[in-house]
């Protein structure tokens, strides 16, 4: 097996530094300009990316409240208290806010520790 790999190396005087091509400059100016903006803007994805962990999390929420098999009392208040297995969908909401203070949390540790270890860092 014999593999032949053109390298053309062209020396720009203007700018003073080399241009590699491994194509030996055979594709015409058509063929350069195929891949050109076509001036619409890119769909961002973060209110998508959003939504659905938002229902991932809140369905793991559902599921976890499942494995629960006492019906234990929970009071917020003083005045609001439910019965985990009478109100399944308070119980849902209790846990759901739960995840979401912890995963809150371990973001903002990550970030104040990242910020401490960039200011560290010799």
């Amino acid at each position: 097996m014999n593999f032949d790999i053109v390298i053309d190396m062209n020396v720009d005087d203007e700018a003073k530094k080399v241009i590699w091509s491994l194509q030996n400059n055979k594709r015409s100016e058509e063929e350069r300009n195929v891949f050109q903006p076509t001036g619409k803007k890119p769909i961002h994805k973060e209110i998508k990316y959003f939504v659905v962990s938002f229902f991932v999390l809140l369905l793991l929420s559902f599921l976890l409240t499942q494995f629960s098999t006492e019906n234990e009392e929970i009071c917020i208040t003083e005045d609001f208290c439910f019965f985990t297995k009478d109100n399944a969908v308070y119980y849902t909401l209790y846990v759901f806010g739960n995840l979401l203070i912890i995963i809150i949390g371990l973001f903002i540790a990550y970030k104040i520790g990242k910020k401490i270890g960039n200011k560290l860092q010799v």
